[in-house]
């Protein structure tokens, strides 16, 4: 792959030999970012799993500190008394039947849908346009639940979903560039605990294999594993 020229600038001040604290890797990812816009600050976990296997899934939600500093369109699928419920916790769109029709027609201008139980007959219908897309509400991320304003307000303030890919790593937002380092250190910490509760039982070894975190635009610093998981214990 052809890099960029400030990509290859900012390598050239990253020790490729090194395992950053991660304090130092997030200080470094803040000082390299050089796009004109505000960077993602972006976390990458090699897992000790086999995700082949049913019983090494690792996934699950984690409530970031700080946000991701990215405002989420969340959308409702409800009725009666819980319609009112969601738009007062401050779901961008609430609604049923019709609301799924107008997805069958193409329209997708959210970041996370939300149902209540009672609405899963409506919004199974959606699974081949919302399930590829990461969309589709599902009771292990806590997306199809009754407790509709809590967990609007809790996505709305920076809960995100994590799942392990089949190459056993997961990938996830935790704040911009622009976060002060304490607020990117605190989500770092958040992430990395919710993935420690999250380890099956039937993973054997060393659970954090690998980390590294980068900008939008940035090479990826690597850091200590053994030292992130002796201190989370």
């Amino acid at each position: 792959m052809k890099r960029g020229k400030k990509y290859l600038e900012a390598l050239k001040k990253i020790d490729r030999n090194r395992l950053y604290e991660p304090g130092e890797a997030l200080q470094l990812v803040k000082e390299l970012a050089s796009a004109k816009f505000d960077e993602t600050v972006e976390l990458s976990v090699r897992l000790g799993v086999d995700p082949r296997h049913a019983d090494q899934q690792v996934r699950g939600t984690v409530g970031l500190p700080h946000g991701t500093g990215k405002t989420r369109r969340v959308l409702v699928f409800a009725k009666g008394e819980k319609v009112k419920e969601a738009e007062e916790a401050g779901a961008d769109v609430v609604g049923g039947e019709e609301l799924a029709e107008k997805i069958r027609g193409g329209w997708l201008d959210f970041d996370v849908a939300v149902a209540t139980p009672d609405m899963m007959g409506v919004v199974g219908k959606l699974g081949k346009i919302l399930g590829p897309r990461g969309l589709m509400p599902n009771p292990k991320s806590g997306t199809v639940t009754f407790d509709i304003a809590r967990t609007v307000k809790e996505l709305k303030a920076g809960r995100i979903e994590f799942r392990v890919d089949k190459t056993a790593i997961v990938h996830g937002p935790i704040g911009k560039v622009s976060f002060d380092l304490d607020k990117l250190e605190e989500n770092f910490g958040a992430f990395v605990e919710a993935l420690i509760k999250a380890k099956p039982p039937a993973a054997k070894g060393q659970y954090l294999r690998s980390i590294a975190v980068s900008s939008t635009m940035g090479p990826g610093i690597k850091i200590n594993p053994v030292s992130v998981m002796q201190k989370a214990r």
